[in-house]
Parts: C-alpha cells; structure tokens; sequence
C-alpha cells in the first residue's frame, strides 16, 4: 500500500488522484462540445441514449436508468423530460409495477444515436486510445476493474 499519514495524501498519491479527476473533467467537457457543436447532443443525453439502446426493448426503469448514468432520480428525471421533448425517449407505464416509469428509447432517438455515435467514438479515440500504447490500455483496463467492486 501507498499510504502515508491519514490526515494527507502522498505526491504520488495526490498526483494520481488529481490526473484522475482532472483528465475525465477535460475529457467529458471536450467530448460534450463536440457532440452539441456536431449533432445538439450533450453528452449526458447521449449517455442516457446509448443505455437505453442497450438495454432489453431499449427500455429501463428510471431509476435505473439514474443509476446507469450516475444521476440523482431528480436529475435524470429533468433529462428525460428534455429528451422526451426532442422525440428520442418516451415514458411509459412498468407492466411489473403499474406505478413506476421506464423511458424507453424511441426510432428517432436511435437515429440520433446512430448519427452521432460515429463522431464520438473518434473524440474518444482521438483524445484518449490514440495516446496510450496497447499495454497502457490492458493496464487502465485492469486498474478500473479491480477499483470498480468497490465503487459499485
């Protein structure tokens, strides 16, 4: 382990920590510009897109769609509400539970996502894969497994 006192973090420690949140924060603000400049898609609305186009019928409980992408039920309520009103998602009734929701990905909202898929995936690629070498990637992709189990 790497730790020092309890009441600080190593430089390295900090170092790591910071790159951390200071790299996703560049990364998410670069790739949400591309994507509203590029289709008038933020990338949250795409998140919740690319979800529920994974998800069995393309559709998902709203709170676990909220949980999908790391939204408060209040936030991800107002998010739908948004792309409800662009014609991409539509809410309906839980045939499980009468009273719960599921948004449910629409043939305009898998369009969308189709078109701006190919525009994102290069931002990723051109921003983050292109700059690391394959053992770089294998060894990211093994760290954020092992951290993962504890942050689920």
């Amino acid at each position: 382990m790497h730790a020092t006192s309890s009441d600080q973090l190593s430089r390295l420690e900090l170092a790591a920590w910071r790159g951390l949140l200071r790299t996703h924060s560049r990364l998410a603000r670069e790739l949400d510009r591309e994507l509203e400049t590029a289709h008038g898609l933020p990338l949250t609305h795409y998140e919740v897109l690319l979800h529920l186009e994974a998800a069995p019928e393309h559709r998902l409980r709203m709170g676990d769609l909220a949980e999908s992408v790391l939204l408060s039920q209040s936030g991800v309520t107002r998010l739908v509400d948004r792309l409800e009103c662009d014609g991409f998602v539509v809410r309906e009734r839980c045939p499980a539970d009468r009273r719960g929701l599921n948004a449910r990905l629409t043939g305009e909202g898998l369009a969308k996502l189709r078109e701006a898929r190919p525009t994102h995936l290069a931002g990723i690629r051109e921003r983050f894969v292109a700059r690391l070498s394959e053992a770089e990637l294998r060894a990211l992709a093994a760290v954020w497994t092992r951290l993962r189990p504890g942050i689920d």
